[in-house]
């Protein structure tokens, strides 16, 4: 009986209620409010509109920040082990998820992609959790293997294997963005974990075949690259939402034209409050607002690799991996919509973390916070136990 309740003191260890990673919270804080702000000020022509309610979609922000919220601090206290021992289940809860949403009757379309499921008033985004639940499963694969992972590639073949399946289920949506932010991540996983460069520049290379062919055998995918290269041959048309956004920018200059001033959120923008807030922040708030967000992100990720480094340092190899993919993951869909805002990058249907109007998105980057913090908690507290 003292060695069962040994067992669960590890597991759930009694001092859980340390201090909380100041700079992760205050950061993941700051972003939060400047999201609520600027989806306030963006949206409010839209709700008017479509709702007769100028605050709707504000208001309904709140409600996902609210139970955002609930699932951080309920995520927060679940132990580590709870993760590593369920990922197989959450591994095939993403398969069932992607399947299920390509099922008549099941799918929701909208633009033209059928990504959700509607529960009643919920609209339920399977993407976005099988972005997360993949990643322990994919942490738990490398699990104690960080010796033998850079000379046997069967032990990162399996999870490749799977990888490939949930692509191409995410492709048939079609969520080409989700796709390559989930790539990135797992491949940026791999290499840290100690997979040897000459196993992972073949999976580039295969990678970078995938990411053409898709490109071209879709033709809205091919125009969008064609018009990402010259917006302005078709203005109107295909470069649309890109000069509008580029417009958006060139009126902010340095210090915007103020809250609430933007002229592209008053429907020449399209998803001003969603895809293309951050147009809307620089419109608004100009280079200083802008460049706030991108350092803001910046310190968010640089965070999360800091708590995976310490926990790799302290032999927890299923922790660090998972903050280390936690964080390449917020960090590259961060990039992904900024370069898609800024011209850099093709078009693509992704939200900014934290920031864009979206509650699938919203609760998912909020529980990959608390993951992170839980992972820096049990870091400390073996620190503690070993000093």
């Amino acid at each position: 009986m003292k060695a069962g309740l040994k067992k669960r003191r590890e597991i759930y260890p009694e001092n859980i209620i340390s201090p909380i990673d100041p700079v992760l919270s205050a950061t993941t804080l700051a972003l939060l409010v400047f999201g609520s702000i600027m989806v306030g000020s963006a949206s409010m022509e839209i709700g008017l509109r479509d709702y007769d309610n100028p605050f709707h979609l504000v208001a309904t922000h709140h409600i996902y920040i609210f139970l955002g919220l609930l699932a951080f601090v309920f995520v927060l206290g679940l132990p580590m082990i709870f993760w590593k021992r369920m990922s197989w289940v959450f591994l095939i809860i993403s398969l069932l998820l992607l399947i299920t949403v390509l099922l008549p009757g099941f799918g929701k379309e909208v633009n033209g992609s059928t990504r959700w499921i509607q529960i009643g008033p919920i609209n339920l985004q399977g993407s976005e959790f099988v972005k997360l639940f993949f990643l322990v499963f994919l942490a738990k694969s490398l699990d104690n293997k960080t010796d033998d992972v850079s000379s046997k590639p069967r032990i990162f073949l399996g999870p490749i294997f799977f990888l490939g399946i949930i692509v191409l289920l995410l492709m048939q949506q079609p969520d080409f963005g989700a796709s390559i932010v989930l790539i990135f991540a797992s491949v940026a996983v791999l290499y840290l974990s100690g997979v040897s460069s000459r196993f992972l520049i073949p999976l580039g290379f295969l990678i970078l075949i995938f990411i053409m062919i898709f490109s071209l055998i879709q033709p809205y995918r091919f125009e969008r690259i064609i018009s990402f290269f010259d917006p302005w041959h078709d203005p109107f048309g295909s470069g649309y939402q890109l000069t509008q956004a580029l417009i958006a920018f060139g009126r902010g200059e340095w210090l915007g034209l103020g809250l609430g001033n933007s002229i592209q959120k008053l429907f020449f923008l399209p998803e001003a409050h969603t895809d293309f807030i951050f147009s809307i922040i620089g419109e608004e708030l100009g280079f200083v607002g802008a460049a706030s967000v991108v350092l803001l992100f910046l310190i968010l990720v640089i965070r999360g690799l800091s708590i995976g480094n310490s926990a790799r340092s302290k032999g927890m190899n299923f922790h660090s991996s998972l903050a280390y993919g936690i964080s390449i993951l917020l960090g590259v869909q961060s990039v992904v919509n900024l370069g898609v805002n800024l011209g850099v990058l093709p078009t693509k249907g992704i939200t900014l973390p934290f920031i864009s109007y979206g509650g699938n998105s919203l609760v998912v980057c909020l529980v990959m916070v608390a993951i992170l913090l839980r992972i820096e908690i049990e870091a400390g507290l073996k620190r503690d136990k070993n000093g």
